[in-house]
């Protein structure tokens, strides 16, 4: 904008270097006006700057007050402000700007539909008013610089009724508006009144104002850095603001999210600069709501460049593992963990080994990696050697369930074991490694030392994890201690809320079962069945039937533990009705199947028996009871079906070593095979196992 434009618009400026003022094309030195001042003559001043300048009393005056304002004199800058009727001024500008307006929808208005004068007027006007506000905030009167500040938005809605014009977003007015506009809600929040802040905000970012992108990209920032941490929960935009067909955010933290992604976006199109603590705070935003997927999508959008690869690997490896998605999380490790890139971050070495830890055929490439954190646990990373050696174990103890050895098997346990009390020797409020030990030890069959974790889990959590209740449970069934087992598991479901109670139930039952108290077992299902009828209504018509695997009360596995129990008591019609109504759940289950191989081999139609455990496998080749059942089967069919069976029960053992039924028809076949030795281990290995088996496996519950 050119010298005569500035003039003719009624632009005030300050040369710092000169120590000029310049108004309606006249400019004149500030030495006499501030020399005025220090004598406390204000009217002098007045008068020297209207003489001067052309100015009218309230054009003089607000230019004093930023005068004084500049020099550092915010006391002095108030009282020239006070002698002012801002608001009177106000009232008499608003009818010489608009009475000449046109109507139009449009917001761009020439030159003279705004007369040159009452622009002057409006803009020397307006900025006393807003620093008016800002020396208030300087001596700490909050409430008053907030209501002089609302004042100067309010005067421009009067004034410029349908926006400001576009011919003055360069001028002083529209700074003097911006600033308004982003100082309010802060006034606001500093005064304790949030819902005025609150109101501000969405005020400045509705209405029209032409603040341009990176004005309007702070106030953005700053609503939604107040949305997040503020604490107070604040209302849904007004039906007044809300568009059809909109999204309209429901909380907080919605709200907030859908800001910081307008933003984001703001990035992506280069309307404003990058800036990281955006994503900082949407990362935080959509971690909260476990929407870490979404959060993946906006890592990816970001150009390349902006962000260190490095660093956008590991964010993103986070993100999809949160998501559940393991396998993409493990790749993006891989490639940062790269000798060529970063291979020794330890972050992403116990990322990536706790992925490994919880796959079997992952988990030998885990422990390198859990390896690797333990030897970069120095310095200020030391403090993480007890995670690394958490991992360490934990993907060993995997490993150990695919060892192609006994010894190596037994040898990759102890070192599991011996791991973890490395870790929980660094670690010792870790509650997380006390369950994970009390599971290992029980594993182990070390139960004295898994109950000691079981119990202690409880204390530190409080009895607050339902996991820990069914440790100390299972715990109690494999040393043979039902009723206290069963005292634990009612304790448990006094403190655990129904959606919550469907494990403990089953392990109720199966409790029950065990102390031959078939009838009260059956009870238990009924309630059971009753809390997944209560589960659906409360899902609604659209639930579906076979409900989804994190339900905690799952309808089919009530219906199969039915049908086992039915079956074992020889009553055929009550456990083929249940079989039937899992099988409208699941229709193809090695479970069902088991089951169903079981019913008809006690009904003595073998042969039918032999195809629903072939069945069963072909369903699920590692199904340890098929195997065994299928293997037990074979050997009564004559000498030349031993080694099948053999090794049934051998691949059996391999998947669970600690089965003390294939232990047991193991030793039958090495009996009929005439290997006495090896027949005699192997039932005392049963005999050993049945003392400390429990009414469900150990790893049910991790």
């Amino acid at each position: 904008m050119s010298g005569n434009e500035s003039a003719e618009l009624g632009q005030v400026d300050v040369d710092p270097s000169v120590r000029q003022v310049c108004a309606n094309g006249i400019c004149m030195q500030t030495t006499v006006v501030e020399a005025k001042l220090d004598e406390g003559n204000i009217q002098e001043a007045e008068s020297a700057l209207r003489d001067g300048l052309s100015l009218n009393f309230e054009e003089a005056r607000a230019l004093l007050g930023r005068l004084e304002y500049q020099r550092g004199n915010v006391e002095g800058a108030l009282r020239v402000f006070d002698g002012i009727d801002l608001q009177s001024a106000i009232q008499r500008m608003q009818p010489s700007v608009t009475e000449k307006q046109p109507s139009k929808k449009g917001r761009t208005r020439s030159v003279e539909s705004v007369p040159g004068v009452s622009q002057h007027a409006a803009g020397l006007v307006l900025e006393a008013i807003y620093l008016k506000a800002k020396s208030l905030q300087k001596l700490g009167r909050l409430t008053e610089a907030a209501r002089e500040c609302q004042s100067v938005l309010d005067a421009v809605e009067k004034i410029f009724d349908n926006g400001i014009p576009d011919v003055l977003v360069e001028n002083k007015l529209q700074e003097t508006v911006s600033h308004a506009v982003e100082l309010l809600p802060e006034l606001w929040k500093q005064t304790g009144c949030y819902s005025e802040a609150m109101t501000a905000y969405r005020r400045a970012l509705l209405s029209q104002w032409n603040l341009d992108n990176d004005c309007c990209a702070r106030i953005q920032k700053a609503f939604a850095v107040f949305l997040l941490y503020s604490g107070v929960e604040v209302c849904p935009p007004s039906l007044a603001v809300q568009i059809d067909g909109s999204y309209v955010p429901r909380n907080n933290l919605e709200e907030a999210i859908l800001l910081l992604m307008i933003l984001m976006r703001k990035v992506y199109l280069g309307k404003i600069k990058w800036d990281p603590s955006v994503l900082e705070h949407l990362t935080f935003a959509l971690s909260v709501c476990s929407q870490t997927s979404v959060l993946a999508k906006q890592l990816e959008e970001v150009m390349p460049g902006v962000l260190n690869r490095i660093d956008r690997w590991r964010a993103l490896a986070l993100c999809y593992s949160a998501a559940g998605q393991n396998k993409t999380s493990l790749s993006l490790l891989r490639k940062s963990l790269h000798k060529d890139e970063e291979p020794d971050d330890i972050l992403s070495l116990l990322l990536a080994a706790k992925i490994c830890s919880e796959e079997v055929f992952l988990a030998a490439e885990g422990v390198k990696y859990a390896q690797r954190a333990i030897t970069n646990a120095q310095g200020s990373n030391e403090h993480l050697k007890g995670v690394g050696l958490r991992m360490l174990g934990l993907c060993l103890g995997k490993q150990a369930k695919v060892a192609t050895s006994d010894f190596e098997r037994s040898r990759l346990q102890s070192e599991a074991l011996k791991s973890l009390d490395g870790a929980m020797a660094l670690e010792n409020e870790n509650s997380d490694l006390m369950f994970e030990l009390g599971v290992q030890y029980a594993e182990h069959r070390n139960l004295d030392a898994a109950l000691g974790y079981a119990k202690k889990y409880l204390d530190t959590t409080g009895g607050s994890a339902l996991r820990g209740w069914r440790l100390l449970a299972l715990v109690l069934s494999a040393q043979q201690r039902y009723t206290e087992a069963e005292v634990v598991t009612d304790a448990a479901l006094e403190e655990t809320v129904k959606w919550d109670q469907g494990p403990l139930l089953r392990m109720k039952a199966k409790l029950k079962i065990s102390q031959s108290r078939h009838m009260d077992a059956v009870e238990t299902y009924r309630y059971l069945l009753a809390l997944v009828q209560a589960q659906r209504k409360s899902y609604g018509p659209f639930r579906n039937a076979p409900q989804a695997e994190e339900d905690n009360v799952n309808e089919y596995e009530v219906w199969h533990g039915l049908a086992n129990l039915y079956s074992s008591l020889s009553h055929w019609k009550d456990a083929e009705t249940c079989l039937e109504k899992a099988r409208a759940l699941i229709e193809y289950s090695a479970d069902t199947l088991h089951t169903e191989g079981v019913m008809l081999e006690k009904r003595g139609e073998n042969d039918k028996a032999l195809a629903a455990y072939v069945n069963a496998l072909l369903v699920e080749p590692n199904h340890v009871q098929c195997k065994i059942l299928l293997g037990a089967l074979l050997s009564k069919m004559g000498s030349k079906m031993l080694p099948l069976a053999r090794a049934l029960f051998s691949d059996a053992l391999k998947i669970e070593p600690t089965n003390r039924v294939a232990w047991y028809h193991l030793g039958l076949v090495h009996r009929d095979d005439g290997r006495v030795a090896d027949a005699a281990d192997c039932f005392q290995a049963a005999s050993m196992l049945e003392e400390s088996d429990p009414i469900e496996s150990f790893s049910s519950i991790i």
